[in-house]
């Protein structure tokens, strides 16, 4: 018997999604990641990218305070007890992750931890195959697998990755750490003009580290970016290690010119954020669902999440190249939900 839904992805969109077609009885099965090392290098290990960042400072409904007792009360204690205090600081990424969770799952989701590797589309039900063997059937699909931030590859990024390391301005930039202190940007597209410009607002200086003698962005968002008294720009330029340590996170970023790799130079930063863009999580569709140049879902109806394919529905960052925040996948999630219901409901599915 084929499912009535089936959602891949476990960040805001796919928690969502699965809060509302389980409040609508379509009982929802949420594959929501393998616990593997390659996902764990990808950023794709379950609860999704938010659950990499510390503190959500601009998720409405968590200001400052202690949630301690709240989480006691309403995380399942065998998932708690490795969660650790609450910080106070509004909400931590893993914290909201699993209330999303746990809500879902007290409306009566199926959670299933593994991957989908494979989906054939091409026939009704949709016929999905996990990394463990497993094969099942599906009325609809609804993926939220999201989009993994591009890093340079470096082990030091990985080691200090939330201790410094980001990917996110407009998520982190605020925090405690990075204000009123120099940063780094790596980057020359306008992804990277955008964050250095907005962490301005936080920074005692900003700047922007580039393997060329000039920019890829916009002329408009380059000259914007150059005009700023805050930003530096170092040229011809690349990172060659994030240096720290393990009580101070990031201290600074040592570069070295792509002209004589032999001259490098040491940045004093507290903050190191990678701008070199997002790759959707998409490979398993094996191209077919119909992308954006960049790779991501498009969704051919306006403020609808239909694919081009009948009975599929993209939500959250898979299927957004501009916003990329929690609360928009959130959003979004709840909409491919109600457009899976009305859909499934048109077809005498349920």
């Amino acid at each position: 018997m084929p499912e009535n839904v089936v959602i891949i992805g476990s960040g805001p969109a796919g928690w969502a999604a699965a809060i509302y077609t389980a409040r609508a009885n379509l009982e929802p099965l949420v594959y929501e990641g393998a616990l593997t090392e390659e996902n764990r290098q990808k950023g794709t290990l379950p609860l999704g990218q938010l659950a990499l960042t510390t503190e959500v400072e601009n998720y409405p409904g968590f200001p400052a305070g202690d949630l301690g007792a709240y989480l006691d009360n309403s995380i399942d204690k065998s998932k708690r007890q490795y969660m650790g205090p609450h910080s106070g600081e509004g909400v931590s990424g893993p914290e909201l992750m699993e209330l999303m969770r746990q809500q879902a799952v007290n409306f009566g989701t199926r959670v299933i931890t593994d991957d989908i590797v494979e989906i054939d589309l091409n026939k009704h039900p949709f016929v999905m195959k996990t990394l463990s063997g497993e094969t099942v059937e599906a009325n609809s699909v609804i993926i939220a697998t999201g989009a993994s931030a591009n890093y340079l590859g470096l082990e030091s990024e990985d080691k200090f990755k939330n201790m410094g390391v980001s990917a996110c301005a407009v998520c982190d930039g605020a925090l405690p750490r990075f204000r009123d202190k120099p940063l780094v940007v790596v980057g020359g597209g306008d992804s990277a003009m955008e964050e250095a410009t907005f962490l301005t607002k936080f920074a005692s200086k900003v700047y922007i580290v580039h393997r060329r003698d000039e920019f890829r962005a916009s002329k408009i968002m380059s000259d914007r970016a150059l005009a700023d008294e805050k930003i530096e720009v170092k040229w011809n330029s690349e990172i060659d290690e994030v240096l720290g340590d393990e009580t101070s996170g990031v201290t600074g970023v040592r570069i070295k010119s792509t002209k004589d790799d032999s001259q490098t130079e040491e940045i004093e930063a507290t903050g190191y954020f990678a701008a070199i863009g997002h790759t959707p999580n998409t490979s398993f569709l094996n191209n077919q669902i119909t992308t954006n140049d960049k790779g991501y879902i498009l969704w051919p109806v306006s403020h609808r999440t239909n694919t081009n394919i009948e009975g599929v529905f993209a939500a959250g960052d898979v299927a957004d190249d501009h916003y990329k925040q929690a609360i928009t996948a959130a959003g979004s999630g709840c909409q491919a939900a109600l457009d899976a219901e009305r859909w499934l409901v048109t077809k005498g599915h349920v």
